[in-house]
């Protein structure tokens, strides 16, 4: 796709290289993203995760951390991203938009533009460990993406790089959001 932005990350895990490709534009066919006609223009991301899943120890997550002052919709300060289709977010017990073996992560938020707005999402590809009721998730890899509404226009912000002190400056949140859950701190390598 023209004007497609990407960005690649490389990892072991479990003594297997992994490879993770991420791609951001802007909204050009709403409907084929399963959208409403005012989601064009608007960002659309999706990350991969080569290769696919062996087994248990694949098992991985995406946790996204939002922040967008002002958005009637969410509480002020940092936001957890859950997959609302499934269930309220209050009801989330954990911190994973998506998980499973070898997930693939895709997000295409848009409103009907109306205020002056950021929105900006942190997003980390971690590894799930852990059995009947205590759970740790450790990071392997961030990246921060967005949008932003000025007077009706909307421009998708790019794809950068996090380190893990972003990852780390995002755990007190996720701890008091998913107090069951451990977040080990910096990115596993």
């Amino acid at each position: 796709m023209a004007g497609t932005e990407r960005l690649e990350f490389e990892f072991e895990r479990a003594g297997a290289p992994v490879g993770v490709r991420v791609e951001l534009c802007a909204n050009e066919d709403p409907g084929a993203h399963g959208c409403p006609e005012y989601a064009r223009g608007f960002p659309v991301m999706r990350a991969t995760i080569e290769p696919p899943s062996r087994g248990y120890q694949d098992m991985l997550g995406w946790i996204q951390v939002l922040d967008a002052p002002g958005a009637p919709e969410l509480m002020p300060g940092p936001n957890l991203d859950a997959l609302e289709m499934l269930a309220p977010v209050a009801e989330f017990t954990h911190p994973f938009g998506y998980f499973g073996f070898s997930p693939v992560f895709f997000d295409a938020p848009h409103r009907i533009p109306a205020a002056d707005l950021d929105w900006v999402a942190h997003t980390f590809l971690a590894g799930i460990a852990g059995i009947y009721g205590e759970f740790e998730a450790h990071a392997y890899l961030g990246y921060s993406w967005g949008y932003r509404i000025r007077d009706g226009e909307v421009e998708v912000t790019g794809l950068t790089e996090l380190g893990p002190d972003a990852w780390d400056a995002d755990l007190p949140f996720l701890r008091r959001r998913c107090p069951t859950w451990t977040f080990a701190p910096g990115y596993r390598s």
